[in-house]
């Protein structure tokens, strides 16, 4: 059975996609991955063919960012209405990469792209069975605002509704007219209006696979019997091995904690490296600054700081006192695997869901917003995990509860369960 996995974003959200389409080639399925032609390489080596979207993952993401920053901080309006120009520039090569004739031999359809554009659509032409993948809560709750949304506020379960419902407006909007054009190019029916396919794929039950933690974000009673959280989808990197400077800064001093912000640009590097030397001298602490997209750490550092350009998260977390990052949903299910305390500055997106999360499960310090991060409240968050023995048990509690999950292997039984 041959199974197509569309992914579309940055590395955090490919990452899992692909963990889990490892997962399904060991399952003995034949597994294509469709996603931006700059994650070829790590598709290609995990053994999965390889068919690409036009597009380069950073530099997408540095638009985006870029356009909506204003000073140290992001204008909401100006990153919305650049995703909207970053991704309609290519919504050509979209509908030109989900037409191709290779895609037809397709099994099933299995996408993380919100409301299951084009592969819903391509699912329904086929007549093949789809299955929607999320590596972020989407389902609609009261419980808690659409992650995605920075309104993480809560003015009851009415105003939280709401914002799902906001959410599927903005998703599906800017994407009407393509994704219409689309299905007509394959003789289907028009998409609602207003919601897309969106209602519709909640009237049929499509099943749902979460690869993110119940212990981290519980199962809500309205999410219904198709959706189905796994724990969170882990990428095996046996090849990858430590360089020999990095393994001697490890062995020469105490834990360090590490400081980095992933796929997040930052418009001045240089000033936020140095913001972020001084939080460490400040702190008494050694560090590891990952260069990441945000370029981090290209100056001279202290012997007691490592700049680090790439190691596997779930390797180097657990060798860590602490962990500070942007809040991407993939890295924090690994700095909340790894047993140690870790604080979130979030940027945008789902990210202030996941900072907020991290404190309230009492393994973190408060989230800083990138705007609002000084030298000084750095530092006392670095201070706050060193200090706090309740925080640091608390991460080992968490730790050892997730480790029973194996979220690929779960979410590789339940796709075989929808198959038969």
């Amino acid at each position: 059975m041959k199974l197509t996995l569309i992914a579309i974003g940055s590395r955090g959200d490919v990452q899992p996609i692909v963990a889990l389409g490892r997962g399904l080639l060991d399952a003995g399925y034949t597994v294509r991955m469709v996603t931006l032609e700059s994650f070829g390489p790590m598709v290609r080596g995990q053994g999965l063919e390889f068919f690409p979207v036009e597009g380069d993952a950073q530099a997408l993401t540095n638009e985006m960012m870029l356009a909506g920053m204003k000073g140290n901080g992001l204008n909401l309006l100006s990153m919305y209405r650049g995703i909207m120009r970053t991704f309609g520039a290519i919504t050509k090569s979209y509908q030109e990469a989900f037409a191709a004739d290779v895609l037809r031999d397709s099994d099933a359809i299995l996408s993380q792209l919100p409301g299951g554009f084009y592969g819903y659509d391509l699912a329904e032409y086929l007549h093949v069975p789809y299955i929607a993948l999320s590596v972020i809560p989407q389902e609609v709750t009261g419980a808690y605002p659409l992650p995605l949304l920075p309104m993480q506020f809560s003015l009851g379960r009415w105003y939280n509704h709401l914002t799902y419902a906001l959410g599927q407006q903005l998703a599906w909007h800017p994407f009407r007219k393509p994704i219409n054009q689309f299905r007509q190019e394959l003789g289907l029916p028009r998409a609602s209006f207003w919601w897309g396919n969106m209602r519709r794929m909640a009237r049929e039950h499509v099943p749902v696979i979460q690869g993110f933690s119940k212990h981290v974000v519980p199962t809500q009673p309205e999410w219904g019997e198709q959706v189905h959280t796994t724990g969170y989808w882990t990428l095996n990197e046996p090849d990858w091995q430590p360089s020999d400077a990095l393994l001697k800064f490890l062995e020469t001093g105490d834990p360090p904690v590490f400081i980095g912000f992933g796929s997040m640009p930052v418009a001045n590097p240089q000033a936020t490296t140095a913001l972020i030397l001084e939080a460490l001298k400040q702190s008494g602490k050694r560090g590891i600054v990952h260069t990441g997209w945000a370029i981090l750490g290209a100056t001279a550092l202290p012997d007691t700081v490592f700049s680090l350009d790439y190691a596997p998260y779930a390797w180097l977390f657990p060798r860590m006192s602490a962990v500070i990052h942007h809040g991407g949903s993939g890295t924090t299910g690994l700095a909340l695997r790894s047993g140690v305390p870790s604080t979130v500055i979030p940027f945008t997106a789902d990210q202030p869901f996941w900072g907020a999360r991290t404190h309230a499960l009492g393994v973190g310090a408060a989230p800083i917003p990138f705007s609002r991060m000084t030298a000084k409240n750095l530092a006392q968050a670095i201070q706050i995990m060193a200090q706090s023995a309740d925080m640091q048990r608390q991460a080992v509690r968490l730790r050892d509860a997730m480790a029973t999950e194996n979220g690929v292997q779960q979410a590789v039984k339940i796709i075989r369960h929808y198959l038969i």
